[in-house]
């Protein structure tokens, strides 16, 4: 017989499932099985063999997503990692008017509702919502009745069904093969005889379903639900090992925080500190420049004075050497009214910087108050993922535990910076009296 093969080296061929099962969940036993079973039906959804709406073609495309590529993880799954996988019919794309990119977050926002799934139980899953569309498991052939109108004729694991030659979703008729005593025929043709054998193999497994399961299949569903048991209980060590590494890698996180918080505090409290110093070097600088004002302002007066008492005593003095000595006097008094302002402005300045020494004190104390808390506050920032340092997360530990933190040696003692500060303070609060 001659049939149309194309002419290529190698031919390809693909394993397909000739009957489908009634109950996915009861009659696909091994996992292999399940898997190429798996990968015939979703090939017929995307082909369109099999009609799928869209809602439930995103759902299906979740779950075969979670059977190829596992649990979602955000930092690994970004957008774009589905832009090269083939999940959704064709006919379904064209029929909404929406992006590859709002396709692919639809089908991400099902598929993080699976994490935690395993491959095979995703691709069962798919299974069941696949058996429920109406054209799973139909093998269509066109067929006349008497009177010439074209019709379908669906054969699957339920029985005979007619449908019109528009419409394959809903049949017009059907026979269950509970009702169906005898098929026949009086044709040669060969596709009959495929009709035929649907029927006859659909039938035989529709009432051997209905019989109790031979030791054969009892057998390979117990020794099924042993690897499956084996399967679950590997995957709950595994789910909790991984749970005790993301506890330990959140504690060592936190510490690391807490360690760079307590960095950035000591940091900061070196700047008061310096701060502190620079105001109070200037603050003694403007005291030392107030001083010598007084000083020059005390000799002005001294000199004015001495001219005013010979002024007083030169009464008799000519009358031209007398306005020369006025004229002197009167620009020493405005020489001494010029200092007396400087000393004034610079009084007052001494007041403000005084002001701001006693701010810095104050922020120098509480920096230093902080900074001695979180020296002596235990931190340890080395997480082992072993009992000793569980133990001692617990306080169940029964020795002393500790951990070396590591600190800039450039950083100056902040106990001796105190001393000193508040030494220098206390001289100046003094002088300022």
């Amino acid at each position: 017989m001659n049939q149309d093969v194309k002419k290529e080296n190698p031919l390809q061929f693909k394993f397909r499932a000739k009957f489908y099962p009634e109950d996915v969940a009861e009659e696909l036993i091994q996992d292999i099985t399940l898997r190429l079973f798996y990968l015939q039906v979703k090939n017929s959804i995307l082909c369109d063999e099999i009609y799928c709406p869209p809602e439930t073609s995103v759902l299906l495309a979740s779950y075969a997503v979670q059977a190829r590529h596992g649990d979602f993880n955000k930092s690994n799954h970004s957008s774009g990692f589905l832009s090269n996988d083939r999940l959704l019919p064709q006919r379904v794309i064209d029929q909404h008017k929406m992006s590859k990119d709002e396709w692919e977050k639809s089908i991400m926002t099902w598929w993080q509702e699976h994490r935690g799934m395993l491959r095979e139980d995703a691709m069962m899953e798919y299974l069941k919502i696949a058996q429920d569309l109406e054209m799973y498991g139909v093998n269509y052939f066109e067929i006349r009745n008497k009177k010439g109108t074209e019709l379908w004729l669906g054969v699957d694991a339920l029985g005979l069904n007619i449908y019109e030659k528009d419409d394959k979703l809903t049949p017009k008729i059907g026979f269950p093969w509970s009702e169906i005593r005898n098929i026949s025929f009086n044709d040669r043709k060969f596709i009959i005889k495929r009709i035929l054998a649907l029927c006859m193999g659909n039938h035989e497994l529709y009432m051997r379903r209905r019989k109790p399961d031979t030791i054969d299949v009892q057998q390979m569903k117990a020794q099924a639900r042993e690897e499956k048991n084996a399967k679950q209980q590997e995957r709950e060590k595994l789910q909790m090992a991984l749970a005790a590494r993301e506890r330990a890698e959140k504690k060592q996180q936190e510490y690391e925080d807490r360690l760079r918080s307590m960095q950035e505090e000591m940091e900061r409290s070196q700047s008061s500190l310096v701060e502190a110093q620079n105001m109070i070097r200037r603050l003694e600088e403007q005291l030392k420049q107030l001083q010598a004002a007084k000083d020059e302002l005390e000799k002005r007066q001294q000199e004015l004075q001495a001219m005013l008492t010979r002024l007083e005593e030169a009464k008799n003095m000519e009358a031209a050497e007398r306005t020369k000595l006025e004229e002197e006097i009167s620009a020493k008094q405005r020489e001494v009214q010029r200092i007396q302002d400087e000393v004034a402005a610079k009084d007052s300045e001494t007041k403000r910087l005084q002001e701001e020494v006693e701010e810095a004190r104050r922020k120098q104390s509480e920096a230093a108050a902080a900074l001695l808390a979180a020296s002596t506050t235990p931190q340890h920032h080395h997480v082992a993922e072993d009992e000793h340092d569980e133990e001692m997360l617990n306080g169940e530990g029964n020795g002393d535990v500790s951990r070396d933190l590591d600190i800039d040696e450039h950083i100056k003692d902040p106990v001796e910076d105190r001393r000193t500060l508040a030494e220098r303070n206390e001289r100046l609060h003094d002088q300022l009296k």
